[in-house]
């Protein structure tokens, strides 16, 4: 068994915990309202302008042995720059204030604690415990876009009636984040050192609850989800 498959193995509870939430299940059916959608959008924005500068961190602190490791991130950081600006879009579009969310000027614009937390989390494993432990979070994240994003936004879309141009963050991570999966296994299947193995498990066990705990603060926003 590769690594990677060894990865998935380990975390399938945690991930179909993750997948199972009403509020992810309620999203990919286009079962959920304006106000959840423009919420879930500006907690996304809140993590998504880390993934550059957390990428940067861990390339950063990876030790010579990862430099393969580490051009690998450089072509991830070429990819995901910018995609911040996107969720803003999305939420002008959607009739939301971008500007507040991006200044964070109240705080129904501002991360959540969940959200805080997880990306807290990410940073401490970069500078505290292993670079190599991000990965989890890269499994976490991109695996969840590749199997729920773009359904969720062409049935939104439809459910919500708005268009095409309030969806590029969902659109565009479900079907980019395919070929982000497929570099993901080459690249984890390289790594050998089972201490830096097992930290990636670690942290994507833990990323899978702490990404659960911000869709579970939405649901908790959002009395009017459908049942």
């Amino acid at each position: 068994m590769s690594f990677y498959q060894e990865l998935l193995a380990a975390t399938a509870d945690e991930r179909d915990a993750l997948m199972s939430l009403p509020l992810i299940v309620h999203g990919a059916q286009g079962k959920i309202t304006l106000e959840t959608y423009r919420a879930f959008l500006i907690q996304a924005y809140h993590h998504v302008k880390h993934t550059t500068p957390l990428l940067m961190a861990c390339g950063g602190r990876l030790s010579g042995e990862y430099e393969w490791l580490r051009t690998a991130i450089g072509e991830y950081i070429e990819e995901e720059m910018g995609h911040q600006e996107w969720v803003l879009n999305d939420i002008a579009a959607c009739g939301g204030d971008n500007e507040a969310v991006r200044h964070s000027v109240r705080e129904d614009t501002s991360a959540c604690h969940a959200t805080e937390v997880m990306v807290a989390y990410a940073y401490d494993m970069i500078y505290r415990v292993n670079p190599v432990g991000f990965f989890g979070m890269v499994l976490v994240l991109e695996g969840t876009s590749t199997a729920v994003a773009t359904q969720a936004g062409e049935t939104l879309m439809t459910s919500l009636d708005l268009p095409k141009k309030a969806f590029s963050y969902l659109l565009s991570h479900g079907s980019l984040d395919i070929s982000h999966v497929s570099f993901y296994e080459r690249l984890m299947n390289q790594v050998t050192k089972l201490e830096d193995q097992k930290q990636v498990i670690h942290a994507a066990k833990r990323f899978y609850r702490l990404y659960a705990d911000v869709f579970r603060h939405l649901a908790d926003q959002s009395a009017d989800m459908a049942q």
